[in-house]
């Protein structure tokens, strides 16, 4: 129903932000690979979307990327695997990582992304491993061509680092744990803190 967005960013708090479109403020939930791409506030910014309709809310997805929205798409299809959790998914490893992960048998990758236990995940791999043939080569593109850069906030980088990883279902003590280890001043905002502690955690 609503396919597209293009606006003014004026507010960021992970995982949400709302852009400004003639007016009218738009509510977003977007993967962390799609928040480390995000213009400054105040910048214009392109998205295409998904919107989901449930009896009790309405919620709005976006994604810089067509390949991640794509595969947010197929990913929601998968017995088990609702908005929330694809969105944690989309925000542990890009569309491409999920791709190769999937093709590599990787559950342990998988695993270590909140909310995916290991039957969810044996179910992923059984279930994308086809809808993802020869999807890399027919994906491609971004939403526009507006120019994005990673972009620092006066803000509290490490409340606003913990609270992103709980909103994508991380245990507080997990993330206060995964921000305080990755955390040093070379850091000089949330977005690369939130970035590190999610490499951290998947990896680790």
């Amino acid at each position: 129903m609503i396919g597209r967005i293009r606006g003014t960013l004026v507010h960021k708090q992970p995982p949400e932000i709302l852009v400004d479109v003639a007016g009218v403020g738009y509510e977003l939930q977007v993967p962390m690979t799609t928040l480390f791409q995000l213009p400054a506030l105040g910048k214009e910014v392109a998205l295409v979307t998904h919107f989901v309709v449930r009896e009790d809310a309405q919620q709005l997805f976006g994604f810089i990327d067509e390949r991640d929205r794509s595969l947010f798409r197929q990913l929601i299809k998968v017995s088990g695997v609702g908005p929330k959790l694809a969105l944690t998914i989309l925000s542990g490893m890009d569309a491409t990582s999920f791709a190769r992960c999937v093709q590599q048998g990787d559950i342990s990758s998988l695993v270590a992304l909140p909310g995916v236990g290991k039957k969810t995940a044996e179910r992923l791999l059984v279930e994308m491993r086809d809808k993802l043939k020869g999807w890399l080569e027919t994906m491609g593109g971004s939403a526009d061509g507006v120019a994005i850069a990673p972009v620092a906030r006066p803000a509290d980088k490490v409340a606003d680092a913990e609270g992103a990883l709980v909103a994508l279902g991380y245990k507080p003590t997990e993330a206060a744990r995964a921000v305080a280890a990755v955390n040093d001043d070379s850091v000089d905002n949330s977005e690369e803190l939130i970035r590190r502690a999610l490499k951290s955690m998947v990896s680790g």
